[in-house]
């Protein structure tokens, strides 16, 4: 049984830490960096798939780190971008996960042969085949650029090219989406500008990181027990009486409950919001040049532009005639890993969480790793599922691609570990 695993994230390693501990040690994982870590290795350059230079995760380290191996005692709340990096270079050393990757190696291409094998087509000219393909290059490094992005004359810019606040100094800043991204790089931009605004189509959820004094994801675990609707009374009224009113800030109102759309956690914006440091504007109706008209009939002129407008699920290797999920509201997988029309295909770490993804991440594997060593089994309608499960996330959220990946936490877990064997 050859696997071949795509991307040496953290979905990465702990699909190969979970096959190779069930004994499947047929492994290569391809990555074409030249070091394990995805996202959370840091670099300036532009177009590279990185966090910023002032990134802290924003579910906590209680919540964030694998059961097997936890984060040192050391570790604040909420870990630095270099805290999460070297906890997983130690993870791969302590399950020697090194001797697995192929670094340096593009996918360029992947085709399905004959008896649902795959055949990788790499960059240095190789062309090895597989029994099985796990799938874990992320869903945060193709852009969604808004429409209007070339009608603006001045510095345009998506927020995954934004790495520092150095070269904003005395600008005019409009930032654009009010989700984890756009609320850092405002903050983030707000202490060097001379002016921030950000624009908010629609209401958003944007959520302290503390409530009541613990880190907000596990003071939300402590209730997430009860019926769904108790748990949104209860978000709602935690907030008011953690920050009060959203219009108190000069944002929208959200209109819907807080379970059915991804939340933005940040503690600092209504911090800058109410310092006069970040101005709410709403949606953008038009752009002239460098001149922004807004929905409410207000303009101004701004020399930056950021979009914080999300990002594409992009699989660059794959036909898009085989998968093409980039403008979907639905994904049709099973337990969002096992592809109905592919059955030797997995996906790991293809989820938004409303909550920390490496848990989960981990559980899947241990899902594949159990089901190719034989001791579980899919239901036998495992593809009629799927389709329904795709059906089902979509019932769950808002209506938009920026969706298409979402589960509720806790839901979700529970789905995975009343298939496998876990103790957890």
């Amino acid at each position: 049984m050859k696997i071949a695993i795509i991307g040496a994230g953290c979905s990465g390693l702990t699909a190969i830490k979970n096959l190779a501990e069930a004994g499947l040690t047929d492994i290569v994982c391809y990555e074409k960096n030249s070091q394990i870590g995805g996202n959370w290795v840091y670099s300036a350059a532009p177009g590279h798939s990185s966090v910023s230079e002032a990134t802290h995760i924003i579910s906590s380290k209680a919540m964030s780190q694998l059961n097997d191996f936890p984060m040192p005692d050391d570790y604040p709340d909420y870990p630095s971008h270099q805290q999460i990096l070297a906890y997983f270079q130690a993870y791969a050393r302590h399950f020697q996960l090194n001797t697995f990757i192929r670094f340096n190696t593009t996918v360029l291409r992947v085709e399905k042969i004959e008896n649902e094998r795959w055949r990788l087509y790499l960059d240095d000219g190789t062309r090895p085949e597989f029994d099985y393909l796990l799938v874990a290059n992320g869903h945060h490094s193709v852009p969604r650029h808004p429409d209007w992005q070339h009608h603006f004359a001045g510095k345009y810019m998506h927020a995954h090219d934004f790495k520092t606040s150095q070269g904003l100094e005395g600008k005019r800043v409009l930032m654009v989406g009010a989700g984890n991204s756009g609320c850092d790089c405002a903050v983030e931009s707000s202490r060097v500008a001379a002016r921030v605004d950000i624009s908010l189509r629609s209401a958003q959820y944007i959520i302290p990181k503390f409530i009541m004094g613990r880190p907000t994801d596990a003071f939300a675990a402590s209730f997430h027990w009860l019926p769904q609707v108790v748990q949104n009374w209860l978000q709602k009224l935690s907030l008011r009486i953690q920050i009060g009113r959203y219009r108190d800030y000069a944002l929208p109102e959200p209109d819907f409950p807080p379970a059915r759309a991804h939340p933005t956690i940040n503690s600092t914006l209504f911090d800058r919001i109410r310092h006069g440091k970040v101005h709410p504007r709403p949606g953008i109706e038009k752009i002239s040049g460098q001149r922004v008209h807004f929905v409410d009939g207000s303009a101004a002129d701004y020399e930056v532009v950021i979009a914080a407008t999300g990002y594409k699920i992009s699989f660059p290797f794959f036909d898009r005639a085989l998968i093409d999920w980039e403008q979907a509201t639905q994904i049709p997988l099973y337990l969002r890993i096992f592809h109905p029309d592919h059955p030797s295909l997995f996906f790991v770490g293809l989820i938004q969480p409303q909550g920390a993804i490496w848990p989960l991440t981990d559980l899947q594997s241990q899902l594949i790793a159990q089901l190719l060593t034989h001791r579980i089994q899919l239901p036998s309608n495992w593809r009629e599922l799927a389709i329904a499960e795709g059906k089902y996330w979509q019932q769950q959220f808002i209506l938009h691609p920026r969706h298409a990946l979402e589960v509720h936490y806790h839901r979700y877990r529970q789905q995975l570990l009343k298939l496998t064997r876990s103790p957890a």
